[in-house]
């Protein structure tokens, strides 16, 4: 790994995702943060529609809490930088927007994604929910675990996702019919990004 120089607006590494979350309230009507918990969900929600709920890792902005609104997500649940959240905050931000229209949950290709929200997924039907897990990792333009990479995550091109099912979701469609109606997608790295708490990069990209 090499050492990237910081290229972030933020005052301690510690504190940068509740701060994220915190001037994302302020500055958004209509999404408030549900309390206990690292998730942003809408105000105003009609439980009769499909829910559209994501995440992952922070370090990505404005994903994920930036796409919370009509038409794109009913709830956002943002991990630590570039980690996870916690399966207990999926599993409460899916509670609090599902009713009778069901939840479609889109996930990243990442094994910590994969893993936590699965589990929430998991939990929710255990619980008499419906919930269907949608998991984005064709938009890398990498084999599958090529050169020691984790190959295709997913990761810009879920926006798009985001996109497509929630204006489904909105327009009243059916959870199944929200699921199929998600694009496949492309995306390019045009730099590799560096960890705030550590500065460096995890993959270099090649000057070409």
């Amino acid at each position: 790994m090499a050492e990237a120089a910081a290229k972030k607006l933020i005052n301690e590494p510690d504190n940068v995702v509740d701060e994220a979350i915190d001037g994302l309230v302020l500055t958004t009507p209509g999404v408030r943060r549900l309390e206990g918990y690292t998730v942003l969900v809408r105000e105003n929600l009609d439980k009769s529609k499909v829910a559209v709920v994501s995440g992952g890792g922070s370090g990505h902005e404005p994903s994920h809490g930036g796409w919370v609104g009509e038409g794109m997500l009913s709830a956002a649940v943002p991990g630590a930088v570039f980690a996870s959240p916690s399966t207990a905050s999926v599993l409460a931000a899916i509670l609090h927007v599902t009713g009778a229209g069901g939840c479609l949950v889109i996930v990243k290709n990442y094994t910590g994604d994969r893993l936590n929200f699965g589990l929430a997924c998991e939990q929710a039907k255990a619980a008499g929910l419906k919930v269907e897990m949608l998991v984005v990792g064709d938009d890398c333009a990498l084999p599958h675990r090529t050169g020691g990479l984790a190959g295709r995550r997913g990761v810009a091109g879920t926006v798009l996702v985001h996109k497509v099912a929630g204006a489904a979701a909105e327009a009243g469609l059916s959870l199944e019919q929200a699921r199929r109606a998600a694009p496949s997608t492309l995306a390019i790295a045009l730099f590799a990004r560096a960890a705030p708490l550590t500065h460096l990069t995890a993959a270099p990209l090649p000057s070409r």
